[in-house]
């Protein structure tokens, strides 16, 4: 994905009021998901996908109920110091998350991100991973798929 530049930030407080409104909105969508976005300066001595592996793995973001297959939990990370973004989903929606669909999301709010607007790269990340979870639901419905 195109780099981020250094001044990405979403520290305005209407900014992560509308993050923190979207993301409550897919939550609600979709009660299984635990969606997590952390954005974080992280340490150079590190390649970033390590980094937000160990974050994902780490933070315990699903409950100890959730391992494997039942991990529905997603974390977008962004470290604007870097200029790199990742999207890290759990095992249980790995089958319906390709990592070439969620490069897709990146790239579709790297211009958002060169142009400074953090909080609507952001924002367009949530909204690319709404309808994509949206159209997995429809394909659930239909039985194309496993239960997710």
């Amino acid at each position: 994905m195109p780099g981020l530049p250094a001044d990405v930030s979403t520290n305005r407080r209407p900014g992560r009021l509308k993050l923190k409104k979207e993301i409550a909105g897919i939550q609600w969508r979709f009660p299984q998901l635990v969606l997590q976005v952390v954005m974080h300066a992280f340490p150079e001595e590190h390649p970033f996908s390590m980094h937000v592996f160990w974050l994902f793995n780490a933070g315990n973001f699903a409950d100890d109920s959730r391992r494997g297959e039942t991990n529905h939990a997603l974390l977008i990370a962004v470290d604007p110091t870097r200029g790199e973004a990742a999207i890290m989903p759990g095992y249980g929606l790995e089958p319906f998350l390709k990592p070439e669909t969620l490069d897709n999301l990146l790239d579709f709010a790297a211009p958002a991100w060169e142009s400074g607007r953090g909080a609507e790269g952001i924002s367009r990340v949530l909204g690319g991973l709404d309808q994509l979870l949206e159209s997995v639901a429809i394909s659930e419905e239909v039985g194309e798929r496993g239960e997710f």
